[in-house]
Order: structure tokens, then sequence, then C-alpha cells
């Protein structure tokens, strides 16, 4: 069994840890990274030939580099993918199509809310990953280009969309949810 865990962590019963916990954080990631690839695919569909796409691009790209890491990751190590994976690629594409018709703003303000919630995630896995170092350093890595997309976000206007604090917060609900039922489901 992998100690993915802190010596000095105590858990309670029922609590998961070692493979079963690898197992879950390779599920709920690659789960997540699909469903970016989604959003953007949405986003890309509404404003592919708009300049304002340029940086969707690019933060589509990475995201499909991400989501191709923990497709490699989930076979070497014989995780399952979540059973929710049709409702992330429709949720996912839904939530980007319709950020992206409300505007360039409202589709980066849509990756600001998901970027700080993928940042806080990829923090505390990182932190428990301690003994799987290959598991750490991806998380690690991927978690530094969510937080590239989170400022390139910022930069390109995510804060001036209209109902931007009723959005994030929504955007934000909707993928703790989302990462809570991957994790499980």
């Amino acid at each position: 069994m992998t100690n993915t865990t802190a010596d000095s962590e105590e858990y309670l019963p029922g609590d998961l840890s070692g493979d079963d916990l690898v197992q879950r954080f390779i599920r709920v990631d690659h789960a997540g990274e699909y469903g970016a690839t989604r959003i953007y695919d949405g986003q890309l569909a509404v404003l592919g030939r708009d300049p304002s796409a340029q940086p969707i691009r690019h933060m589509a790209a990475q995201e499909a580099q991400h989501l191709a890491a923990f497709e490699r990751v989930m076979v070497e190590r014989r995780a399952r993918p979540s059973a929710l994976l049709p409702l992330w690629g429709a949720a996912g594409y839904a939530l980007g199509a319709a950020t992206a018709l409300l505007g360039p703003q409202a589709a980066m303000a849509c990756t600001q809310a998901v970027e700080e919630v993928i940042d806080e995630h990829y923090a505390r896995q990182s932190e428990r990953l301690g003994g799987d170092p290959a598991l750490k350093s991806l998380v690690d890595a991927s978690r530094a280009d969510e937080i590239e997309h989170r400022d390139l976000a910022r930069a390109h206007g995510a804060e001036e969309a209209p109902g931007y604090g009723v959005l994030t917060g929504a955007i934000k609900t909707g993928s703790r949810i989302a990462i809570w039922l991957a994790e499980r489901v």
C-alpha cells in the first residue's frame, strides 16, 4: 500500500488512505480535466473566430495535455474513470457555451471561478501525496497551469463580467459539487 499521507495526520474510521485514496484522486482529476476540455470546447464553439478566443485556445491546449496525462496514469494504475463522464461532458460544454454567449468576459469569469476551485483542490491533494512523488508531480504541474489560467482570465476581464459575483459563486458551487461526486461515482 502506498503511503500518501503525512504520518502525523489522524484519520477517522472510514477515511480512505493508500491505494484507495490514490485511485480516487486519479478518478476525480481525470474527470475534472475532461470537464475542463469540454468547457473550452463550448466556449470556442461560440467565440472561436473572435479575437478574444486566443487565450481560450491556449488554455484548451494545456487542458488537453492534462487530460492525456491523467488518461495515461489511469491506465498505468488501473484506475476506473468516473461513471459520470457523460454528464461532465454535457455539463462542461453547456457551461462553456452559455458563459461565452454572455460574452468574452463571462467566459473568462467561468475560467477564473473553476480554476480557483481547482487550485484549492489540487493543493489539498498535493499535501496528501507525499508518498507518491510521480502523482504529486503531475498534480503540482497541472496546478501551476490552472493558476496561470486563473490569472489569464483575470487579465482578460473576468471581473468585469455582468453579474460577476453571482456567476462565479454559482460556478464555484457547481465545481465543488462536481469534485465531490467525481471522487465517489
